[in-house]
């Protein structure tokens, strides 16, 4: 009649994670980003270890969409210059990192990627203390539509 109390807590988690979204700065949504493909990636590595191939596809999509429909796609090129499309490419890089250790369960493939990223996040963690509020508006990410990553959508991604 009511739903489990996994549900019930699921909600409460969700529900939180919005509230932390609709509350966190530009500069925050960004190393939530971070941490959200760096947790998919470890998830990927321990289920790939596991020999749990669905669950790890299903992680390592999870870190593809959040570089490429998060980080990748709130990149303003325009008023990033070439530090913008310098990220783009560094994140297409990524993303075929992902690419390769998912259709090949590559676990170097993984590390790489993860790699990349963490030194990433470290770099935007360091920059963090520094950027003021007019600053921190002209890196906001772009609006986009909502992203629920486990709501099925059509990918360019060929899959395997």
């Amino acid at each position: 009649m009511f739903g489990s109390s996994r549900s019930g807590a699921n909600a409460y988690a969700k529900v939180g994670l919005e509230t932390g979204v609709i509350a966190a700065s530009p500069h925050k949504l960004i190393v939530m980003l971070f941490e959200g493909a760096l947790t998919a990636i470890n998830n990927g590595m321990t289920h790939m270890k596991a020999g749990q191939f669905e669950d790890k596809g299903r992680a390592i999509t999870k870190a593809i969409l959040i570089v490429d429909e998060g980080m990748r796609a709130s990149l303003d090129k325009k008023a990033g210059g070439e530090i913008a499309v310098n990220l783009d490419a560094l994140y297409g890089y990524i993303i075929q990192c992902l690419l390769r250790a998912n259709l090949r369960n590559d676990q170097a493939q993984l590390e790489e990627a993860h790699k990349l990223l963490s030194d990433l996040k470290s770099a935007w963690d360091a920059i963090g203390d520094k950027v003021g509020p007019g600053a921190q508006a002209a890196a906001a990410p772009r609006p986009m539509a909502a992203f629920d990553s486990l709501t099925p959508r059509a990918s360019s991604f060929v899959s395997a």
